[in-house]
This record gives structure tokens, sequence and C-alpha cells, in this order.
């Protein structure tokens, strides 16, 4: 399973939007909310094209993650914040509800092996554990600085090697 290349630039453009507008950093003091942005400037710096990016900000003020306004002073920012929004929040704003088979989906009985189906009972949990999973990680997580661990050679050879005498 794999996220299309539309919902994983979702998850790109919402992780810099969270840089900008998350943690304290991006309130304005004024209005005590998060700051605004453009497509523009979400485009040139996850580098994700600009007709994309403003696809993106539509289906994500769709679905409510995003608040936007025209005009002077217009843009976007997020509608709460990054740590109460998650991966599946994302990925459900552009790609509809998250579901391996297509009777996973809430309501779905399009099936013609419904009644005699021995696996959907265990699809469903396989399902219900890549949502959860994807509920637990948020924007907040995504948008932090990963600091790299630093590689020291011979260090893992030498640990493998004391485990094994």
């Amino acid at each position: 399973m794999r996220l299309s290349s539309f919902a994983d630039y979702a998850v790109v453009l919402m992780s810099a939007a969270a840089r900008h507008c998350g943690a304290g950093a991006g309130l304005d003091p004024a209005t005590n909310k998060y700051v605004k942005m453009n497509a523009t400037t979400l485009s040139a710096e996850t580098g994700i094209p600009l007709p994309t990016a403003q696809k993106l900000v539509s289906r994500l003020s769709a679905a409510g993650l995003l608040e936007s306004s025209r005009g002077t002073g217009g843009g976007v920012r997020l509608s709460r914040p990054p740590a109460a929004i998650t991966l599946a929040d994302v990925v459900e704003a552009v790609e509809g509800p998250i579901a391996m088979t297509a009777c996973s989906e809430m309501g779905a009985h399009d099936c013609s092996l419904e009644q005699e189906c021995r696996i959907r009972p265990h699809m469903n949990v396989a399902n219900n554990a890549i949502r959860s999973a994807l509920a637990g990680v948020t924007i907040a997580s995504l948008a932090r600085e990963v600091t790299p661990v630093p590689f020291v050679s011979g260090e893992v050879e030498k640990r493998v090697a004391e485990q094994t005498l």
C-alpha cells in the first residue's frame, strides 16, 4: 500500500504550513490566530508545483484543515493547532476514507463476495490498524526538525561481534 502523490504532497504542504504556523511562533499577537501564507509561498518552499499546491489548498480548506481568505491580507492558515491535525486527517481530506478494500469503507456493500467472504473481518482489523497508525502521527511531529544520529564507522560491526561471542 502506498500513498498517492497527491496525498504525499498534501502531507508535505501541511507540514510546511505547520512550521510557519505552529508551536506559538506563528501566532499573530493582534488576532491570536495563526499567520497566513499563500499557495505560491508554500509551493516555492516545498517544490510542489503551484497548480497542485492551489488544488491542495482548496481541498484542505474544504475539509476544514486550512482556513483561506482572498484579497489583501488573504492567504491560508491552519484551522487548528498542528498537534491537533493528524496524518489520517490530511490523507482523508484529499483521498477520502482510508480503506484497504472497498468493503472496508463505511456503508460499502457493493462486493459480490460479501455473503461468503471470510476475510472481511480480518481486513477491517488491518484497515483500522492502518488508520490508527496514521491518526497517531501529528503534523506538528512532522514539522519538527530531525536531528540525524551520527554514524560512527565500525560501531555497529563492533556491537554485533560482541553479541556473537
